[in-house]
C-alpha cells in the first residue's frame, strides 16, 4: 500500500510540497514528460497531507482541456480515487473505483491502487473481489512466470485472503513462489501477527522483528527499482535518421533487423539471469540530441546510449516486456508478439 503521510513533521511536510513544487515547473519545462512528473508531484503533496491540491492535480491531468489528453488516465483516475478516500469523499472514491474496475485495465497499477484502497477501509471482500478480477484478466492460472508488474496483485491478493482465513489457490501458490522474502507470505500476512506485539516473550518479539524486517526488506527492493531495466528500440526511419547522423554507430547496429533481434535476444538473457521488471524505450534522434547536449558530450559516443536508454525509463517512458498474451509484439509490426518476436 501507498505510504500514508508521516507522524507530524513540519520539515518533512515542507519539503515535500517544496519537491511537489519542483516537479510542477519541470512538467513545465519538458511538456511530453508532464503526466509522469505531475503524477509524482500528486504523491508529494499526499504525503504533505495537501490531499486536495493533490485531487486537482488528478483533475488537471484528467481535464478534457489539457494540452494533451493523459497517457494512462485508469491510473490516475486510481490515484484520485484512493486520495478521496483519505479526506472524506468516499462517495465520490466508491464511483471511481467502480469504474476503473468496470473498464478492466490491461496495466495492473490502477488495480493495485483501488483494491489496496478497499483494503485500507476494511472493505476485504470487496477488495479480493478487486484484486481476483485483476489476476483472472491479467495472471493465467497455468502461469509459472508471471511479470514483474503483476507481483503486487498477487501479494495483496495473498494477504487479504489471510485476513478473510480463505484457504490457499493456484494464485496464493504462485505467489509464495515468486516472493523473495526471506520469511514465507504465510508469517508476513498472518493476521495475528498483531497480537504477537503484546508479548512478553523474548524469543515472540524477536521473530516478529525478524518478520518485519523481511517484510521492509521487501519493500526497498521494489523501491530501489523504481523504473524497468530497459533496453534502447530505434523505430526504422530514425535508426536510418541517427546512422545517416552518426556513422560512428553504425558498429552497435549492423541492420534494422539485426537490431530488433538483438533487443529480443538481450531482454531473454537479462530475463533468464533473474533481472525483473525489464522494459523496452524508444528512441528519437532529436531526443537523444538534447540528451547528449545536456551531458556535454557527443551523439557519436556508443556509451551514450545505455545511459539515454536509462534515462527515458527514468522518466517514465519504458513500456513493460514481455507484452502480454495476444498483445501487439514491441517492434511496431502490427502482429501479436507471440507470432513475431515472441516465437522466435
Amino acid at each position: 500500500m501507498r505510504p500514508e503521510k508521516p507522524a507530524a513533521a513540519e520539515h518533512v511536510d515542507t519539503d515535500h510540497i517544496a519537491e511537489a513544487a519542483r516537479l510542477e515547473r519541470t512538467a513545465g519545462m519538458y511538456p511530453e514528460d508532464a503526466e509522469h512528473l505531475l503524477v509524482q508531484a500528486a504523491a508529494h503533496l499526499e504525503l504533505a497531507g495537501a490531499r486536495d491540491e493533490a485531487t486537482t492535480l488528478y483533475d488537471r491531468l484528467l481535464s478534457p482541456t489539457a494540452p494533451q489528453p493523459a497517457a494512462a488516465p485508469l491510473l490516475i483516475r486510481a490515484l484520485k480515487a484512493s486520495n478521496l478516500w483519505e479526506y472524506g469523499h468516499e462517495a465520490e472514491a466508491r464511483a471511481i473505483i467502480a469504474g476503473v474496475r468496470a473498464a478492466a485495465p490491461r496495466d495492473p497499477a490502477p488495480w493495485v491502487i483501488v483494491a489496496e484502497s478497499l483494503e485500507q477501509h476494511d472493505e476485504l471482500e470487496q477488495a479480493h473481489e478487486t484484486f481476483t478480477e485483476a489476476a483472472t484478466l491479467l495472471v493465467p492460472a497455468e502461469t509459472q512466470d508471471p511479470p514483474y508488474a503483476t507481483h503486487p496483485l498477487l501479494f495483496g491478493r495473498h494477504r487479504v485472503r489471510r485476513l478473510l482465513g480463505a484457504e490457499h489457490d493456484a494464485w496464493d501458490t504462485l505467489a509464495d513462489r515468486v516472493s523473495t522474502a526471506p520469511v514465507p507470505l504465510d508469517e508476513l500476512h498472518d493476521p495475528k501477527r498483531v497480537w504477537s506485539l503484546g508479548s512478553e516473550n523474548p524469543a515472540e518479539l524477536r521473530a516478529e522483528i525478524a518478520r518485519i524486517q523481511a517484510e521492509l526488506g521487501s519493500y526497498r527492493q521494489a523501491l530501489s527499482r523504481p523504473f524497468p531495466v530497459a533496453i534502447l528500440r530505434w523505430p526504422a526511419d530514425e535508426l536510418t535518421e541517427l546512422l545517416a547522423a552518426y556513422p560512428a554507430l553504425a558498429s552497435e547496429y549492423p541492420s534494422y533487423e539485426a537490431h530488433l533481434a538483438t533487443i529480443e535476444s538481450s531482454l531473454r538473457e537479462l530475463s533468464a539471469s533473474g533481472t525483473p521488471n525489464l522494459g523496452i524505450v524508444t528512441g528519437t534522434v532529436p531526443s537523444y540530441e538534447a540528451f547528449a547536449a545536456s551531458e556535454g558530450t557527443s551523439p557519436d559516443q556508443p556509451d551514450l546510449l545505455p545511459q539515454y536508454a536509462t534515462t527515458l525509463a527514468a522518466r517514465g517512458r519504458a513500456v513493460s516486456w514481455p507484452p502480454e498474451a495476444g498483445a501487439p509484439c514491441w517492434c511496431g509490426s502490427g502482429g501479436a508478439y507471440g507470432g513475431c518476436h515472441g516465437g522466435q
